[in-house]
Parts: structure tokens; C-alpha cells; sequence
């Protein structure tokens, strides 16, 4: 009786097979053509968008205002030291390298792109051209002379979170606070909450102005409730950070989670 099945079975297939070519060779063979030039265009478009996805960006943006430090942490990342880094940069500094520490562990890791956008207001506009491919932002914040940058600082933290680069790609943001071996340094937590409140009344006056003249791309927080970074559609965290005693681990622990080694 199996046997019996089987047989039936094969018969069943060959005849569809017959019905198949015999439906084939009366296609024209243009039309043939035409159809696998679509499959073959098709799959090289499913390919290219998954390898796409696959290459994650290896960038990450130092920023933050003009001598919170961006400059030491770029070359301790690099170099393990300092060099020229108390000098105020005017030009982006840009490479791609093996973290320091790792190479001094002789691991072999994926380099990484870092790139110290340089804090003057005049200059901030070199930023927008990094954003889009980056990885991960370090917003550097002196922690020593927070309150009399405070402000200045929160406004430009504010710009960054309201960018269409960050908003959409949900770039996540780390915010460094440094020269934390300072004995007049203040706390991470204390210069999270006090640029929180700052950006609450940014969220306020800037709301209250016309949308012609506002050039940020999306509004931050929940209408009618106190800003929290929380409430950021792209991850925000802290940390601490003392460039000049290379106290930086984790800066890179940050740059570790979002370019894998």
C-alpha cells in the first residue's frame, strides 16, 4: 500500500514538472530575461540593504564648550597622554585608532573614529557634518567652572538633543563631566539637574517663539511636565572623567558599548 503511494506521488510530480517546462517554453524568452534580470536586481537590493544595516558607524563626536577638556581626552584616548591638548583646538581633531589602553593590553580591537569638534560657538556648525554618521556623542562639560558656564552649556546640549540626526538615528549622548579630581569639581548628578532645569526653561522661552525662528528640528520632554533626560527619544547617560590624570574609563566603557571591539 506504501508502496503504492509513492508511486502515485511520482507520477504526480512528474507531471506537474511536464506541465512546468512545457508553460516555459512558451514564454518568449524576453520575458524570461526580463524576470530574471528582476530577481537578480532584487536580491542584489535585499543584500546591499543587509549589509548596510550590518555596518555600524565606528565615530564618535567629542563636544561641548570651548575648554571643558575635549582636547586631553582626545589625546589620552589616542596617545595616553596629554601632548598639546590644554591648547584650545580651532580645527577638528580627527582620527581613526586602537584605544590607547587596548593597545597596551595588546588586544585586538576595532579601531575607532574620534572626532574632537571644537566648542566655539562660530565653529559648532562643523558638528552638523559629523552627526549623521556618528555612533555615539560625548558632550564634555568642565566641572570645575560649571555654574559660570551652565547656561551656555545646557543651550548648546539643548541644539544638539533638538537635531534631526540625533532625534531620528536615536543617537545616544553621554555627558562627561571633567576634571573631576578637582576638590571644587562639582558632582555628575548635580550638573545633570542643574542643566535639566536649564533646558525646562529653554523648552519654555523657545516654545513661546515663533516656529520661523526657531532652529531646532524637534521639541524635547513631555508638555506639561518637568524636562527629565529620560524623556529623550535617544539614550542620555553620565559619567566622570579626569582628562589630565587619564582617569578616562568611562569615556571608554561609552565608546566600547556602541563600537564593538
Amino acid at each position: 500500500m506504501e508502496q503504492l503511494d509513492l508511486e502515485q506521488w511520482k507520477h504526480q510530480i512528474e507531471e506537474w514538472y511536464g506541465v512546468a517546462i512545457h508553460h516555459l517554453h512558451e514564454v518568449p524568452p524576453i520575458q524570461l530575461y526580463a524576470a530574471a534580470a528582476v530577481l537578480l536586481f532584487t536580491t542584489i537590493l535585499l543584500l546591499s540593504i543587509r549589509f548596510l544595516k550590518r555596518a555600524k558607524s565606528n565615530t564618535i563626536l567629542l563636544t561641548g564648550l570651548t575648554g571643558a577638556g575635549k582636547t586631553v581626552l582626545f589625546h589620552q584616548l589616542r596617545d595616553g597622554s596629554i601632548h598639546q591638548g590644554t591648547v584650545t583646538s580651532m580645527e577638528p581633531n580627527d582620527d581613526t585608532f586602537i584605544l590607547h589602553s587596548e593597545k597596551i593590553e595588546k588586544r585586538k580591537t576595532k579601531p575607532v573614529r574620534v572626532v574632537d569638534v571644537p566648542g566655539h560657538s562660530r565653529l559648532r556648525l562643523k558638528l552638523d557634518e559629523y552627526l549623521p554618521r556618528a555612533a555615539g556623542v560625548v558632550f564634555v562639560v568642565d566641572a570645575v567652572d560649571f555654574l559660570t558656564n551652565c547656561r551656555a552649556a545646557s543651550e548648546y546640549l539643548y541644539d544638539i538633543l533638538t537635531k534631526g540626526s540625533v532625534v531620528r538615528k536615536k543617537i545616544p549622548l553621554l555627558i562627561l563631566s571633567n576634571k573631576t579630581d578637582k576638590a571644587s569639581a562639582h558632582s555628575k548628578e548635580f550638573i545633570c539637574r542643574q542643566m535639566a532645569k536649564e533646558i525646562d526653561k529653554l523648552r519654555a522661552s523657545r516654545s513661546a517663539i515663533s516656529a520661523a525662528d526657531i532652529a531646532n528640528e524637534f521639541t524635547l520632554g513631555v508638555p506639561g511636565e518637568s524636562f527629565s533626560f529620560i524623556q529623550c527619544c535617544n539614550k542620555v547617560t553620565t559619567a566622570d572623567a579626569s582628562g589630565l590624570n587619564g582617569e578616562i574609563s568611562p569615556l571608554e566603557k561609552f565608546i566600547r558599548e556602541y563600537v564593538k571591539p
